[in-house]
């Protein structure tokens, strides 16, 4: 069951579209910054309230990678796996992220503070190895510096 907050933000977010079902990815959006997920159940929600099916909708969402559809940690780290980041050293500092989280891509850390996601680009070359925690981007990475970056997280 949608919240009210949730169905507010998405009527708000039909107001910028001739066809509703054109807002799809923001309503999901909307549900996922409330839930951190989109459960199968808000899905058909949202779907209902765009007239949508759940198909077409779980269409949408699984083309997305930054919709989730699985429950993910308090903070998801995506690491650009781009040419850019493979040649100025992606798998060293991949590497690390697992060895210290004890995960592998796709997966949370057993206390539920970290998801390890891959992610194809983050449109920031110039400072490669990249990655972003939640809607932080962290560049010229090296596996020390993760570390560091990693604490500013609980």
């Amino acid at each position: 069951m949608l919240s009210d907050i949730e169905r507010r933000e998405i009527e708000n977010e039909l107001a910028h579209y001739p066809d509703k079902r054109a807002a799809c990815v923001e309503a999901l959006k909307v549900v996922q910054q409330h839930r951190s997920w989109v459960s199968d159940e808000s899905l058909r929600d949202v779907a209902a309230l765009l007239g949508m099916t759940p198909d077409e909708l779980d269409g949408v969402a699984t083309f997305y990678n930054l919709i989730f559809r699985k429950p993910v940690g308090r903070h998801v780290i995506l690491v650009c796996n781009s040419v850019s980041c493979w040649l100025t050293g992606y798998d060293r500092v991949r590497g690390r992220l697992e060895e210290r989280l004890g995960v592998r891509f796709g997966q949370t850390t057993s206390d539920g503070r970290f998801t390890l996601l891959p992610i194809v680009c983050l449109g920031a070359c110039d400072h490669a190895p990249v990655m972003m925690i939640d809607r932080d981007t962290h560049g010229n990475l090296t596996p020390d510096g993760v570390e560091e970056i990693l604490k500013k997280y609980t």
